[in-house]
């Protein structure tokens, strides 16, 4: 081990150079993966840039019922992994993938139209009806598609290759992102005429055929042929680097299944969805209780629900707690993610109106993913031997203290800063932690276990729209209502938020102790 050490600090450079090497010789089908990752990074975060304008200024809602849209959208595409993390496991990669991406292209058409036909305006219109079976599509698909994206990098990589494979697709679709700050605001001043108001409907179209040819894309590339070559040259080269793990995954396979008997956790799960509709009855005064009383019924069918599910299952990642805490933990500085487009693009559009970052807002908006596409895998590379749990606490501070730059008020030069350091922060704890979890999955579960691991992100998402639309229409206020910027404030509650994370994980380190795997790569 301390020859190893001697040995990096002789020669660093072909330390952060050899993982890029190994990856450009990575099977074709990787490059299946990859390339449709790009157009999709550049159609999804170019879609959440804009929802929220297209919502307020195209279909009539309000920035609160805007923010819902966003976190029925962000948050639904969480749980669609929840429920079809595991659906690549049994169909397999490739299919998975043309399937989500086909599925997509389909509601993003239907999104198209909704704003091409004269449909009306409001919640009630049919021009809101069609959007949303549209974004029900989008988000249904995407539930299955990013959990295969990952256990297709899992497939086609070896354990030296992994990590950086992580990281690189993680990058891809942010450099998608990124070019999505260029393709929205061009087309939509070019369009503004043929699309009234402000030409967002002409962005959708073109982003529903940048889906169709990622569909094109993934079918060439990840054809049969391609894939059954990739997993032969990895069995071989992850043999080689390691016997006993063929012994170790065949002991796993043979055990036995127990079956459970889920009747009971269905009917707490039926009881909890009902006690969810007496909310709304009550909040739309339907039905008239003592004052947050209707929360009841869910909290209590809710851990129930949650028990009985666990309970027959002993293996379950939720049963060690320590698993449960690292996720979970994540929530309040993954708002700052949920924040990149339920505040951010309002932000920038309504606080620097008038200047070149107001004018272009989905380009400034979007820089935060061409810094982490370059950013990704140099760090990546430089810490590949890094005990993920520090990485964790160092990459959660780095990202969560900028936030306070922004409570100094509108100001480019602190914004560009803001996005740099967030960034950095970002780069450093994110692939690891989806490395974590795809790693530490049983052999054949992988879709499944990153469906898992997503549950803390789908509460992130649906916490932070529901407060985000309160913050954006009372701190960034549209200029017709008269009201007062306070954005400075805005971001102080942000950043004390997002603070929270990397306090809890360094109060944490020693009950942690040696409760997590470090990184095998």
């Amino acid at each position: 081990m301390e020859e190893q050490k001697q040995d990096i600090k002789k020669n660093p450079w072909r330390e952060i150079a050899e993982p890029f090497i190994g990856l450009a010789r990575a099977p074709r089908a990787l490059w299946g993966i990859y390339l449709p990752y790009v157009l999709e990074g550049l159609v999804y975060f170019g879609i959440l840039t804009i929802l929220g304008k297209f919502n307020s200024e195209n279909v009539g809602l309000s920035d609160l019922v805007a923010g819902w849209v966003y976190g029925a959208v962000t948050g639904g595409i969480t749980f669609a992994m929840l429920l079809l993390g595991g659906v690549s496991d049994k169909i397999g990669v490739r299919r998975s993938i043309a399937l989500a991406l086909f599925t997509m292209m389909l509601g993003r058409l239907l999104i198209s139209i909704s704003g091409t036909a004269n449909l009306g305006t409001g919640v009630t219109s049919p021009m809101f009806i069609i959007m949303s079976v549209g974004l029900f599509l989008m988000v249904a698909a995407y539930g299955l598609y990013q959990p295969a994206a990952y256990a297709g990098v899992k497939r086609f990589t070896n354990p030296k290759t992994a990590a950086m494979g992580y990281a690189v697709v993680y990058g891809l679709m942010n450099l998608g992102a990124f070019f999505s700050g260029f393709v929205s605001p061009i087309v939509r001043h070019n369009f503004i005429d043929h699309f009234p108001p402000n030409g967002l409907t002409a962005v959708f179209w073109v982003y529903t055929v940048i889906t169709g040819i990622a569909v094109l894309a993934t079918i060439t590339i990840l054809t049969k042929r391609t894939d059954e070559k990739a997993v032969q040259r990895i069995a071989h080269e992850t043999a080689e680097m390691n016997a006993d793990n063929e012994k170790d995954e065949k002991e796993e396979t043979e055990t036995p299944k127990k079956k459970v008997n889920n009747l009971p956790f269905l009917g707490y799960l039926v009881l909890a969805i009902l006690s969810v509709i007496l909310i709304v009855m009550v909040k739309t005064g339907k039905v008239v209780l003592p004052k947050y009383s209707e929360f009841i019924p869910l909290v209590i069918t809710g851990i129930l629900a949650i028990w009985e599910f666990l309970r027959n299952r002993p293996k379950h990642p939720f049963r060690d707690s320590r698993f449960v805490f690292f996720i979970f933990v994540l929530i309040p500085v993954q708002t700052l993610f949920a924040h990149n487009w339920l505040t951010l693009p309002y932000y920038l559009d309504r606080a620097f109106a008038g200047t070149i970052v107001g004018n272009y807002f989905e380009f400034f908006s979007n820089l935060n993913p061409i810094l982490i596409f370059f950013l990704a895998p140099i760090i990546a590379a430089l810490t590949l031997k890094s005990d993920i749990y520090k990485m964790m606490i160092l990459g959660t501070f780095i990202m969560a203290v900028p936030t306070f730059l922004l409570a100094i008020g509108p100001n480019m030069y602190l914004l560009l800063t803001y996005i740099l350091l967030m960034t950095i922060g970002e780069a450093m704890w994110q692939p690891r932690f989806l490395q974590w979890i795809a790693e530490i999955a049983p052999k054949g579960r992988t879709g499944a276990y990153m469906g898992i691991g997503q549950l803390p992100w789908f509460l992130t998402k649906m916490i932070t729209a529901a407060y985000s639309g309160y913050f954006i229409a009372n701190y960034v206020p549209r200029p017709e209502t008269g009201l007062a910027m306070r954005t400075g404030q805005m971001w102080l509650v942000y950043g004390l938020i997002a603070i929270i994370t990397p306090i809890s994980l360094i109060l944490a380190k020693k009950w942690m102790g040696k409760g997590l795997e470090k990184n095998r790569s």
